[in-house]
């Protein structure tokens, strides 16, 4: 969280009792001990950081969003400064416009170092696969930038949870939100406009390692509006990386190796909405291999992202 940011961010935790709100803007907050002291209970020796969504995206006014967005990555860039050993960072974009969110892509990149961007889910009601995007993709891909797709409420209330408030955003509404993001990039043909372009997922993939055959079966029977150029299974495990943020669990883990490849893979942790040690003691106690495991705590990182 950097300062000015707070009020987009209220909205999405409003349920929160207040002592424990206070605590967890507290530590978005801090880029000392306090989140020091976390990575080094946990054995992270480096993270990459990203502002607490939506941020600007939920600005009406594209101007501001444009100027605030700027103000919050040049912020990022001053705390990663301090401690380079430490941390590196995601741009955060104004995803109002795509040209001016690809500006800011290259900005935060070339001149920050930053090692690519996150998006907030839809922004007014727009997903990243709509036509005016199109340069933002094109530019994402030519910088090697990754794009992390972070979640966000649908730009509706869903009715399956309107009496089960329970089963909305982070329980289950925003893996069905941000899988269905990343599902309208493959289908919509994204990846075939753009082959370099590179997509994180949180949370072991948004569940969507479980359903590459389903996918590659219903591809068949319904024609899409942009036939394919190959399977929609081939996309998400070339185009799309995951990380296990939320999901310290030995079986989602093992499918998402088996269904994208050991190189898909990276750790992360959902701070400071879980505990890093728990996440840290997960990955060292999972059955899998050494190699294997070295390449989700680091090595996968470090060739995406240019570590």
């Amino acid at each position: 969280m950097t300062p000015g940011m707070e009020g987009y961010w209220q909205a999405t935790v409003e349920d929160l009792p207040p002592a424990l709100y206070r605590d967890i803007h507290a530590r978005l907050s801090d880029f000392g001990e306090s989140r020091l002291a976390a990575m080094d209970a946990a054995g992270i020796e480096r993270a990459v950081l990203s502002l607490a969504g939506p941020g600007v995206q939920a600005e009406r006014d594209t101007a501001t969003a444009i100027a605030r967005a700027r103000e919050a990555n040049d912020a990022l860039a001053a705390e990663i400064a301090r401690r380079p050993d430490r941390y590196a960072g995601f741009a955060h974009l104004p995803m109002q416009d795509g040209r001016a969110a690809a500006d800011e892509l290259e900005r935060a990149v070339r001149q920050l170092g930053l090692v690519g961007g996150m998006v907030n889910g839809q922004t007014d009601a727009t997903y990243l696969d709509h036509d005016k995007y199109e340069v933002f993709w094109e530019r994402a891909a030519a910088l090697g930038a990754p794009i992390y797709i972070h979640p966000n409420d649908p730009p509706a209330p869903y009715g399956g949870w309107a009496d089960a408030k329970i089963l909305s955003r982070a329980t289950w509404g925003w893996t069905v939100e941000t899988a269905t993001h990343a599902l309208r990039l493959v289908f919509g043909g994204t990846f075939d406009r753009h082959p370099g372009a590179r997509v994180i997922l949180g949370h072991m993939g948004e569940t969507l390692p479980f359903l590459l055959w389903r996918l590659d079966s219903r591809a068949k029977l319904y024609k899409a509006e942009r036939p394919l150029k190959r399977q929609p299974s081939d996309y998400i495990r070339e185009n799309i990386f995951v990380t296990t943020s939320g999901q310290c669990a030995a079986e989602p883990l093992l499918c998402t190796l088996a269904s994208l490849g050991e190189d898909r893979v990276m750790f992360a942790v959902d701070y400071p909405f879980e505990a890093a040690e728990i996440a840290g003691r997960f990955l060292d106690e999972v059955p899998i291999g050494d190699a294997v495991r070295e390449g989700i705590a680091s090595g996968n990182a470090r060739r995406l992202l240019g570590l």
